[in-house]
């Protein structure tokens, strides 16, 4: 005879329920740190594919004010902003200079480098909540079974029956809570993972449009010279 979550939830103590509450608070918040960061970084790999070709030809025809313009645009795009930064950075201290000095190069690469870290910071935002979720969620479904187990057990001693049957539905009860919390956290352990190895992937690209921004700058500064 299958019984239904509703008639379960009829049955189970004020604890069992409690967990149960909370455990549907992190799944709801889970599922909305997944969906904003997913579409976060889709759009961040989207609009940087359209923008490095872009960009790349603005500084093939040493058009930085067009390259900055075409970051900006980009508002979602990971390497718009890192390059943006060390553009802008560049042009504030070259300034109306012939020459490129190593002082401006070095304000470059620094502001590309805060640029990054700052990238990587938006990257992880919710992301360490996810994984507390992954981690706790079973053992807070553990808790509630331990707690219906208990309580079952706690039944069956005040009762006259004192056979399986007696303590069969409370444990089918209590299970649920473990259940339910291995429902929240394997989705969160999995797309902490998944989302982890996005940001790595993220960071390679940064730190590789930063070097190529600084030889770009090394190259115009040994052209002028």
């Amino acid at each position: 005879m299958e019984v239904g979550f509703v008639e379960l939830w009829g049955h189970m103590g004020l604890m069992a329920k409690a967990v149960v509450v909370v455990l549907g608070i992190q799944s709801v918040w889970s599922i909305a740190v997944m969906a904003e960061r997913y579409l976060l970084y889709r759009a961040a790999r989207k609009q940087s594919q359209e923008f490095a070709p872009a960009v790349a030809e603005s500084l093939r025809n040493g058009n930085i004010q067009e390259a900055i313009e075409l970051s900006e645009e980009k508002k979602k795009s990971h390497l718009a902003k890192v390059v943006a930064a060390g553009l802008s950075e560049f042009q504030a201290h070259q300034g109306s200079a012939a020459t490129i000095s190593g002082a401006t190069i070095d304000a470059s690469r620094r502001a590309l480098q805060r640029a990054t870290a700052v990238g990587v910071e938006e990257f992880k935002r919710g992301l360490g909540g996810l994984a507390t979720i992954g981690a706790t969620a079973p053992f807070v479904g553990l808790f509630g079974t331990t707690v219906g187990i208990i309580n079952a057990f706690a039944g069956m001693s005040q009762a006259e029956d004192t056979g399986l049957a007696a303590v069969a539905g409370g444990i089918s009860e209590a299970l649920v809570a473990t259940a339910i919390g291995l429902f929240v956290a394997v989705p969160a352990v999995w797309m902490y993972n998944y989302f982890t190895g996005k940001i790595e992937s993220f960071v390679v690209e940064m730190d590789n449009s930063s070097s190529e921004l600084i030889d770009y700058f090394l190259k115009r500064s040994s052209d002028g010279n």
